[in-house]
């Protein structure tokens, strides 16, 4: 019934627009009681994205069930991906989406909201993974932001293109970049502990360095030393 129902709003949202759909014009369209609609949907908003759902659920799960020796930056990562495979499991159905969001102010703040629950699911497992460490809950927030930002590059791409690019190929390029910045494999994902009063540390780095090079020279040499 719930895809029954999201399927007929879509439709009516295509054919009429967003606005001028109706929850009446809904549920007569998949033929059945208001009393329907809202058992499985809070507002018109929700049907756009009936999806999500139960695809935080799948991420959700799918965090519980990764081991402590894995890399934490890794399993947000690939976490990430189950959102691009859902999009990318109804090609057609997600561009229109796509574009329906764009025409409708409403959708994009719904939409965000939507974003900022699965930011907020990925920084949660890193605080955990991350609990006791140097700066620890900073760098959840940070590296769950840029999961967020590098994958919806990606998917965006793809969106853009009408759903013709390779949308794995998208994705998978914009977190490979999160990966090598912020990987427990990496210098810049280390979780180092805090060194003592008296530790000092010299770093020289070449004039111009950006900063992120910096940090990353900086966080090595505490690590190593």
């Amino acid at each position: 019934m719930r895809e029954v129902l999201a399927e007929a709003a879509f439709q009516l949202f295509m054919e009429r627009g967003f606005e001028r759909t109706t929850v009446d014009d809904i549920v007569a369209r998949a033929g059945v009681g208001r009393r329907s609609f809202f058992r499985y949907f809070p507002s018109k908003e929700d049907a756009v994205f009936p999806d999500h759902e139960s695809c935080l659920a799948d991420m959700t799960a799918f965090l519980e069930a990764a081991g402590d020796e894995s890399d934490a930056v890794d399993v947000v990562c690939d976490a990430a991906s189950l959102v691009l495979r859902m999009y990318a499991a109804n090609p057609e159905f997600s561009v229109q989406r796509y574009q329906l969001t764009r025409e409708v102010p409403g959708l994009r703040t719904y939409e965000l909201s939507v974003v900022r629950r699965y930011e907020r699911t990925l920084a949660g497992y890193l605080r955990q993974r991350w609990a006791g460490a140097a700066d620890g809950a900073l760098r959840a927030e940070v590296v769950a932001a840029s999961v967020v930002a590098a994958h919806n590059n990606g998917l965006r791409s793809w969106l853009r293109s009408g759903g013709e690019d390779d949308a794995e190929g998208a994705v998978d390029h914009a977190l490979r970049l999160v990966r090598r910045t912020w990987g427990e494999g990496g210098a810049a994902g280390a979780v180092a502990p805090e060194p003592q009063q008296e530790d000092v540390v010299v770093m020289v780095a070449p004039k111009g360095a950006p900063m992120w090079r910096v940090i990353q020279r900086v966080e090595s040499a505490l690590r190593d030393g």
